[in-house]
């Protein structure tokens, strides 16, 4: 026999559930000053005062974040800074210079930043946003090592939150697999590890985690027709030739009306060295022999 629950032990209940099943966001903990980890306070003014204005938050999640991304264009293309301290990992920001990776995590962070209150944004709001995407389960540690430092981990691991969907295996892909090196091969490039040398055993074991994912890509020949599947503000990983790692590059998906254009921060010179929006990814990605496919990351808001 099943009992019947009454009307106010069962609208409780199903509240209990929906608050255990959200996603929390937690407050930002600094590891390192604010003047180290945000840079750029003018420029996030303007940005919450064009949010606003236009209303962005009222935006799905996909176009508020290439909203963001066409803001932040001609921003200078800057590299290495993540790298504050010898030996203390934080959560950080800066709108001053963007590299791939950081151009597309402060895009969506403050994407969701904007749902996440209706006002009286701060800079510790996108700081909040950016450490539930950057680091493993969404908090940093302070050591180096609870950043993800390949786009496969951030991928699985927001997957695996419900923070994202991949649909790259239904858009037509296939499985790609690599043997990681590239961070205890190239570790003096990275000031953590050059003043914490301790880290590349525990790093090798990441590698060896990141290496065994199950990971799928869509080949250069096979993008131009996934195009009609991939929505604006999707991330678009650039896979790579090169078997030390998966990705070379990353970038954003923007709708136009001749297809799937590529916005990024780019080092080329000859592009200018900053964020730009470029040409339709299937052109984009026969620019250069190294470029191999796309993986399409597709973020959700926090629930």
């Amino acid at each position: 026999m099943i009992r019947q629950i009454p009307l106010l032990a069962a609208a409780l209940l199903a509240f209990a559930f929906s608050t255990a099943t959200a996603a929390v966001v937690p407050q930002y903990q600094p590891h390192l000053p604010m003047s180290v980890v945000f840079k750029g306070q003018d420029k996030f003014n303007r940005l919450v005062d064009l949010a606003q204005k236009e209303n962005w938050r009222a935006l799905p999640l996909g176009e508020r974040t290439a909203r963001v991304g066409r803001a932040l264009l001609g921003t200078p293309y800057v590299n290495y800074t993540l790298e504050l301290d010898d030996h203390i990992e934080s959560p950080s920001v800066n709108l001053n210079g963007l590299d791939c990776w950081t151009f597309y995590e402060v895009s969506l962070g403050f994407a969701r930043m904007l749902r996440m209150k209706d006002g009286d944004y701060k800079p510790e709001d996108l700081l909040a946003m950016i450490e539930i995407e950057r680091y493993r389960d969404g908090h940093c540690t302070g050591s180096f090592l609870s950043r993800m430092h390949f786009l496969e981990e951030v991928f699985a691991d927001n997957g695996a939150r419900g923070l994202s969907t991949n649909p790259t295996r239904q858009m037509g892909g296939v499985p790609l697999s690599r043997n990681i090196t590239e961070m205890t091969s190239a570790w003096r490039s990275y000031r953590y590890l050059r003043n914490n040398p301790g880290l590349l055993p525990e790093m090798a074991k990441i590698q060896e985690r990141i290496s065994s994912l199950p990971v799928y890509h869509i080949p250069q020949d096979r993008v131009a027709a996934a195009e009609r599947y991939i929505q604006t503000g999707d991330i678009i990983a650039i896979t790579s030739r090169d078997k030390s790692g998966y990705t070379s590059h990353v970038g954003m998906a923007v709708r136009k009306s001749d297809g799937v254009h590529f916005m990024h921060a780019t080092s080329q010179r000859s592009l200018g060295r900053k964020v730009i929006l470029d040409t339709r990814i299937s052109r984009y990605l026969k620019g250069s022999s190294d470029h191999y496919g796309i993986i399409v990351y597709r973020p959700l808001d926090l629930r």
